[in-house]
């Protein structure tokens, strides 16, 4: 939980941070979430797999944890992307709103799928 912790903070930091620069330059909210997630998801799955779940999934092939993982990803990416356009759309809130359940709804569910699923 702790390894994950850390990890996961930054890598919930890197995409995050990664929205917002794209998002405040100009580039639409949707569009910067997608660069963003693509940047924090490869980066996620090399440390996870290296140092959150480390010893966790060995029974299983690589081919299917990146599938599992790749699944979990887009699970999540669907949350964010959920998050952005509901809130910069329909709710017409500032751009960095979206942040707030990046940070603390996202990353409760892909812990779960992760520990649970990916590297159970």
């Amino acid at each position: 939980m702790i390894r994950f912790g850390l990890v996961g903070g930054f890598v919930t930091a890197l995409g995050a941070g990664a929205y917002l620069v794209a998002a405040l330059s100009g580039v639409a909210p949707l569009l910067a979430n997608v660069l963003a997630y693509a940047v924090a998801m490869a980066t996620g799955y090399v440390l996870h797999s290296k140092v959150s779940f480390r010893g966790h999934g060995s029974r299983d092939n690589p081919a299917q944890r990146t599938l599992r993982f790749v699944t979990v990803s887009l699970i999540s990416f669907g949350l964010n992307s959920l998050f952005v356009w509901t809130m910069t759309e329909p709710l017409a809130l500032p751009v960095w709103t979206p942040v707030i359940p990046m940070l603390f709804v996202t990353p409760l569910v892909t812990f779960t799928l992760n520990r649970r699923w990916v590297f159970a």
